[in-house]
């Protein structure tokens, strides 16, 4: 098959990224929202990205204009059915996917692929509610999508190989380097990344040292380009958290589960940067202090 259209559920931070890059790559674009405040949203933050592009030079004015005109949003599942992959970026929430999958299964041509950009579901589990299960990928972009150049391809047991390599090339036209990976919790990037951050906590919690030792510790010790709790702060405790707990439900490991520490400043709402306050205090945007 040849992917021309694409369809893209959900325009917040990464459904609006998807959607940009997949229409600044040449494709017909259409994006679904459940109400038009957070369509005329997303589509705005779409406008001001590919600006800040004009401003840099990476693209030209008629390119900003050509993408957008490549770009439509709806509010209608009905509107994706033409489609020829389906990119969901919805609310983290199984329940949720799977009744959307169900809807739009029945809508959406039956050769269109249908991919996820879950972060840590299992990608079986949203599959079956569908009845293209050889069709059926992950497709994990990375925050902030236009500027990450990494995307996780995942494949099921029943995914089919043509479908795969499709994915991939599709991947490949965007300006992304896919990478393969088998449906397990957290794909590679969080199934490595998640234990780090989390024994980082732990090391914090024994006393191995603070939170700007730590950090400095692993940015000038092992060249990263940030510490394990800015990070975290940057990605969002809650967001840590919450993959954490699925990543712990699947395999059942120590090094996968949440710390007491961050589950206590999670349910104090300090979630990091976003709210101001996280291992750090953001009062002073441009100087954070440790806060421990």
């Amino acid at each position: 098959m040849v992917i021309k259209k694409v369809g893209v559920l959900g325009c917040g931070l990464m459904g609006s990224g998807i959607a940009q890059v997949s229409a600044g790559a040449g494709y017909s674009t259409v994006v679904k929202e459940i109400a038009d405040d957070f369509l005329k949203k997303g589509l705005s933050s779409i406008e001001k990205s590919l600006g800040k592009f004009v401003e840099k030079g990476t693209i030209t004015r008629d390119q900003r204009a050509e993408t957008l005109g490549r770009l439509k949003g709806t509010t209608k599942f009905e509107d994706l059915g033409d489609c020829d992959i389906v990119i969901e970026a919805i609310t983290e929430n199984l329940q949720l996917k799977r009744e959307t999958y169900a809807t739009i299964d029945k809508i959406v041509k039956p050769p269109a692929i249908f991919a996820s950009n879950t972060s840590s579901l299992v990608v079986t589990e949203m599959m079956t509610a569908t009845k293209r299960v050889d069709r059926f990928i992950g497709m994990h972009f990375f925050n902030p999508v236009p500027l990450m150049k990494l995307v996780e391809v995942v494949g099921t047991i029943t995914t089919s190989k043509e479908i795969l390599d499709e994915a991939m090339k599709f991947a490949a036209s965007l300006g992304k380097v896919p990478i393969r990976t088998s449906d397990r919790s957290g794909f590679v990037v969080n199934r490595l990344l998640v234990p780090y951050l989390l024994d980082a906590i732990r090391a914090l919690e024994e006393g191995v040292g603070s939170v700007e030792d730590i950090d400095n510790g692993m940015r000038l010790g092992c060249g990263y380009p940030m510490g394990p709790f800015t990070l975290l702060d940057f990605v969002g405790l809650e967001t840590t958290y919450y993959i954490a707990n699925i990543m712990f439900e699947e395999f059942r490991e120590k090094r996968f589960a949440p710390p007491p520490l961050l589950k206590r400043l999670v349910l104090a709402g300090h979630h990091g940067k976003k709210t101001g306050r996280g291992f750090y205090d953001y009062s002073d945007p441009a100087n954070p202090k440790p806060l421990y």
